[in-house]
């Protein structure tokens, strides 16, 4: 059973559209990026805009409340570009006034020239990889900024007109002391934007880094000081004004990522771009990731009649069943730190009630001081935030197990 056929098919609507093209690809980078198909890019515009135009067809004119373009460094892309590919998303689907318009951004390609033509042409919100705001890490990391280049970024899209900015950095690196990392947060701070995303360095298989720290080169994050960082950071975000509200998540009130919330909230969301992934209509999908073999796959029509929202693209796609959608809900929804599991929106999603499918694992969790229970909702406690996979996994791990 689909999310449609789940009641969900009122739910809000949003696009990811991915922009694989960097620079420099970073050492931690596991994402689908190159860095030598720049000349791409004008084909590439033409072939996502294409990709809009399949994917509206059974929906025309469906209400979109959030568009994320992400990548690679989006920035990279002219302003004239996103001129296009804004107007095809408005030709094909409704994008209300309020409609959350995000770009991911390098913080050494934000001019203010630039900041401005995109205010205009409606982006709303910025993601600035910031990273650290220490150099040798940064230099460790192969970003190309250094923190004055942060300040310079931050500076022009408040000129721009910009008042919804998030800052992306990353904690728990090879050599990095608590101090390092509380200056890291200090700097933030200072910064004062509205939304803060920070995250434990995940040492992916064959990035850079991970092949540097299994050579011996770099040593291996202790664990011990990833959790002192973590709380380190959130009393601080805290104590700065800044509510909590998923894993890795903090903003100013009225700041939470709209587009991020769709996706841990298990809501549908349409992915075009080399190596996108997708939910909608109840598949799970994901296209091409070569950029010049989704561009050559956009270049026709349909072989053949395909669903909402596949289209020539569509490199994998499956149907979900309600098991598999509600191990993906649980997954995700427990990672929202404030929010939780909304029991109400579960029953009315699966028709079964979460604490009666879960009641070993909640009693087990509440045990341990891992959970906390209202009337309305289940989500981690301040001590479950730290071992959020161990509780996750608990939850999913029962789904499998025969009634």
């Amino acid at each position: 059973m689909g999310a449609c056929a789940m009641g969900l098919s009122d739910a809000p609507l949003s696009i990811y559209i991915h922009i694989p093209f960097c620079s420099v690809r970073c050492s931690y980078c596991a994402f689908n990026t190159y860095t030598d198909l720049n000349r791409l890019i004008p084909d590439y515009v033409d072939a996502l805009c294409r990709d809009l135009v399949f994917a509206a067809r059974h929906n025309p004119h469906e209400t979109v409340h959030s568009v994320y373009f992400g990548g690679g460094t989006p920035s990279l892309l002219p302003a004239e570009q996103f001129g296009r590919l804004l107007d095809q998303l408005r030709c094909s689907f409704a994008l209300p006034s309020d409609c959350e318009i995000s770009l991911e951004a390098n913080p050494d390609n934000l001019t203010g020239g630039y900041l401005k033509d995109l205010r205009r042409l409606g982006f709303n919100r910025l993601s600035i990889g910031m990273q650290s705001a220490d150099a040798a890490i940064l230099r460790m990391f192969d970003r190309q900024h250094d923190l004055a280049a942060v300040a310079a970024a931050m500076n022009a899209a408040r000129r721009a007109g910009f008042d919804n900015v998030n800052l992306d950095v990353i904690f728990a690196s090879p050599n990095e002391t608590l101090a390092d990392w509380r200056r890291t947060v200090e700097t933030v701070l200072q910064f004062e934007p509205e939304h803060v995303s920070m995250y434990g360095l995940e040492l992916k298989g064959g990035t850079v880094l991970r092949q540097r720290v299994d050579a011996g080169e770099l040593p291996k994050p202790d664990d011990d000081l990833f959790a002192d960082m973590y709380e380190l950071a959130s009393a601080y975000l805290e104590a700065g004004g800044y509510c909590q509200y998923e894993i890795s998540n903090w903003r100013r009130p009225g700041k939470e990522c709209r587009h991020n919330l769709q996706y841990w909230r298990n809501l549908a969301y349409i992915g075009v771009g080399a190596g996108a992934h997708g939910f909608a209509g109840g598949y799970r999908y994901s296209t091409i990731a070569a950029p010049e073999r989704y561009i050559s796959a956009l270049g026709g029509e349909m072989a053949k009649p395909a669903p909402f929202p596949l289209t020539p693209a569509v490199a994998k796609y499956s149907l979900l069943d309600a098991a598999e959608e509600m191990y993906e809900t649980v997954m995700m929804g427990m990672r929202l730190t404030r929010e939780g599991i909304d029991l109400p929106r579960f029953m009315a999603r699966f028709g079964r009630d979460f604490l009666d499918i879960f009641a070993p694992s909640v009693a087990r969790l509440e045990a341990l001081g891992l959970i906390e229970t209202t009337s309305d909702r289940l989500r981690l406690s301040r001590a479950g935030r730290l071992l959020s996979n161990a509780v996750i996994r608990e939850f999913v791990e029962s789904l499998s197990q025969p009634e």
